[in-house]
Formats: C-alpha cells, sequence, structure tokens
C-alpha cells in the first residue's frame, strides 16, 4: 500500500479520484463508500482510497500475465493516473518518498 500527498489545488475528493479513474482506466470501477476498485491490465486488483487528506493506493498484480508488451502499457496507465490524481510527477513522487523516509 502506497500513500500520495495531493499537489496544492487537488482536492482530496473521492468523486474527482472516480473520475480520474474513469478518464486512465477503461473497465467498470466498483465503489464501496469512499473506497474505488477496478483492474487494468497487468493488474489485477487497484484499489484507491483518500485517508488524511491522501491518496492511498494498493496495488495486486496479475501473476498470470507475462506479455510486456501489457506490462510496460499498465505502468504507463498507471503513472498517468498517479500524476492525474496528485498532480506530481514520478520524479516529485519519488523525491517525496525519500524525504518521507528520510524524516525530513
Amino acid at each position: 500500500m502506497q500513500q500520495y500527498k495531493l499537489k496544492r489545488g487537488f482536492k482530496p475528493e473521492i468523486e474527482r479520484i472516480y473520475s480520474v479513474m474513469q478518464e486512465c482506466f477503461p473497465g467498470e470501477i466498483v465503489r464501496e463508500g469512499d473506497v474505488l476498485e477496478t483492474a487494468y491490465g497487468a493488474m489485477a486488483k487497484i484499489t484507491v482510497s483518500i485517508e488524511n487528506k491522501k491518496l492511498v493506493v494498493d496495488t495486486v498484480s496479475n501473476p498470470s500475465m507475462m506479455d510486456d508488451e501489457t506490462i510496460l502499457q499498465t505502468n504507463r496507465y498507471f503513472r498517468d493516473f498517479l500524476y492525474k490524481a496528485t498532480g506530481y510527477t514520478g520524479k516529485e513522487r519519488l523525491k517525496q518518498a525519500k524525504k518521507e523516509v528520510s524524516g525530513k
């Protein structure tokens, strides 16, 4: 499970996250209260919620999916989702994760 800070101006609202998921992951999105769940490509399950004004994402990969192109496309879509949901690029998210681990 990963937690991501939201950039200023990116509201921690599940409705906004739901619309971003619809845009990034074609297919059915199941909503149970404030928890969203879907599956796409090499990910058997993607669970998204908001806790303490942070985006919480839990993923389960599909071990039977060994096609490189599908894996690359899934990663591309997932990174695109994180960017649109949080407002931070991959480099910025990595920098924040390192900062959080070091406690600074």
